[in-house]
């Protein structure tokens, strides 16, 4: 089992605009067939405006082929409002172990 952490720094105040932006995201997701395994978290201590989207996989070969999703047009136009939300992220990922 895969564990795939996107973290984003938002911009100051963006917090909640960044939420409705990926809510639209995730229903995107789901609509596509992409939502299994995923959910979004937000900071309580720590760096402030921290947002995580985490997803879990069987493996790392079922998130590559997961990928062609980011491809589709709703899904590019709903990702272009998230972005300028942002002012910098990484991702983590991890194999389970136990």
């Amino acid at each position: 089992m895969i564990v795939v952490r996107n973290v984003f720094q938002l911009k100051f105040g963006k917090a909640r605009d960044a939420k409705e932006a990926m809510k639209a995201l995730l229903a995107i997701n789901k609509k596509l067939g992409f939502a299994q395994g995923m959910r979004v978290m937000t900071d309580v201590t720590g760096p402030f405006y921290t947002m995580v989207l985490e997803m879990t996989f069987p493996s790392l070969a079922e998130l590559e082929r997961e990928q062609p999703m980011m491809a589709d047009a709703s899904w590019k136009d709903a990702y272009a409002k998230f972005v300028p939300l942002v002012r910098s992220g990484h991702r983590e990922i991890f194999s389970v172990v136990e």
